[in-house]
């Protein structure tokens, strides 16, 4: 599939470093069984439903994280931290938007709904970062659900595309595929990745390389998040019987 993410004759930045090095983990995700099923119509309804459950979960600890993060001794009262805001405000009604969408259209009662173990462990991640480390590193942490998302959204419309009207899948599939992969979307992710960019360029090399680091881990809890999707993971206490 297509690699799609920022292209320009400007020097290389940061985060164009950052996406180097998760390369090779990106090209796997893209590729999926999870996103590639939905996008051919084969997904069964089970693992997409659980996947919006545990993503508003998810949500709602990544709102918490960009609120952390706007409150930064280096960003208080300055722009960024009214942009962190801004994105936190988003994630909020993303989360609200799952529960008045899909959770409405399906009768989901989500109330007692618990955080499984590639949620919990993702979450637990991003918040002991932006809680015991700098604001740059927090950052780096987070850009991966933004830009991640944004880039398989782009794949999965290209595939969409080649596939036609051969191929029929459920709308909410559509609906996904078209809000991740759609130029509203991108504008936020634009967005961020500058803000990473900028916190980069005034951050010590040792530190650049710790942002990298938390780049990669994040790229790879992302793909275990779709992994769990498609496994419809639970905990080992709480399997059934086989």
């Amino acid at each position: 599939l297509t690699h799609f993410k920022k292209t320009n004759n400007l020097p290389k930045k940061m985060t164009d470093v950052f996406w180097s090095a998760a390369e090779n983990m990106i090209r796997v995700t893209e590729k999926h069984p999870f996103l590639v099923k939905m996008v051919d119509g084969t997904l069964a309804m089970e693992p997409f439903i659980y996947y919006v459950i545990q993503d508003a979960l998810y949500l709602v600890d990544f709102a918490d994280c960009l609120d952390r993060l706007s409150e930064n001794p280096e960003v208080k009262d300055t722009d960024q931290s009214k942009r962190l805001k801004a994105f936190a405000t988003g994630a909020r009604e993303a989360e609200m938007s799952l529960h008045s969408s899909f959770f409405k259209k399906w009768n989901i009662n989500a109330q007692n709904a618990k955080a499984m173990p590639n949620t919990l462990l993702y979450t637990s991640y991003l918040l002991r970062t932006v809680s015991t480390r700098d604001h740059a590193e927090g950052m780096a942490s987070l850009l991966p659900c933004f830009w991640v998302y944004m880039h398989v959204g782009k794949c999965m419309l290209k595939l969409r595309e080649e596939l036609g009207d051969q191929v029929k899948r459920c709308p909410q599939f559509d609906e996904w595929i078209d809000m991740y992969g759609g130029d509203e979307f991108e504008k936020e992710v634009t967005d961020y990745i500058e803000m990473v960019d900028d916190v980069a360029s005034k951050a010590s090399a040792e530190k650049v390389e710790l942002m990298k680091e938390h780049f990669l881990m994040c790229c790879k809890l992302e793909h275990m998040f779709w992994d769990q999707a498609m496994d419809q993971m639970d905990w080992p206490s709480e399997l059934n019987d086989k």
